[in-house]
């Protein structure tokens, strides 16, 4: 069940264009990637023969040279569950579709981000998750009508990100006559 309407906003961005967070985690985060195939939104059960159901916020699978996929998660708080969970989607997912899985956590607060990017130790030598985080950081200021307009939903994510700050006019008008078309 959604946390709230920015949680979903965050998810919808990234729902209407797959490719953003491959995106994201290539050009904002620094994240060594395969190519990008055709991107498509899987089912975001990740469930299991145990009984409990995981369900991540978003999964897209790349079919590219090489095939991988991405769980998407929109953070607005602390939730320590987390740090238990998102192991687990990333294993459970990379059993179902038996390729590799990636993490992108997204958020709007900078201090969240920080929290989100710790690593998380599983206990088995050598297996530490480092989630992939996109942060108010790492979203670039879009000011620009014709950037804006090559990627309405990069455009929507910056006025997330950056909306409070002083450039936030100008964000919120390229990214209002993005999305108008």
């Amino acid at each position: 069940m959604p946390a709230s309407l920015l949680h979903e906003a965050l998810i919808v961005l990234f729902r209407n264009r797959p490719t953003l967070a491959a995106e994201v985690a290539r050009d904002a985060l620094g994240a060594k990637l395969p190519a990008l195939g055709f991107a498509r939104v899987e089912d975001v059960t990740l469930g299991s023969v145990q009984p409990t159901e995981l369900r991540a916020d978003l999964v897209i699978r790349f079919d590219g040279p090489t095939p991988f996929a991405m769980v998407v998660e929109a953070q607005l708080g602390r939730d320590g569950d987390k740090r238990w969970s998102w192991p687990a989607y990333l294993g459970t997912l990379r059993d179902r579709l038996r390729c590799p899985v990636v993490l992108l956590v997204i958020t709007v607060d900078d201090a969240l981000a920080r929290w989100c990017a710790q690593p998380i130790e599983t206990g088995h030598p050598g297996w530490v998750l480092t989630p992939l985080v996109l942060g108010p950081a790492q979203v670039p200021h879009i000011t620009d009508a014709a950037v804006a307009a090559q990627a309405p939903e990069l455009a929507v994510l910056s006025v997330l990100a950056h909306g409070a700050e002083g450039d936030a006019a100008d964000i919120g008008r390229v990214a209002l006559a993005a999305v108008a078309g």
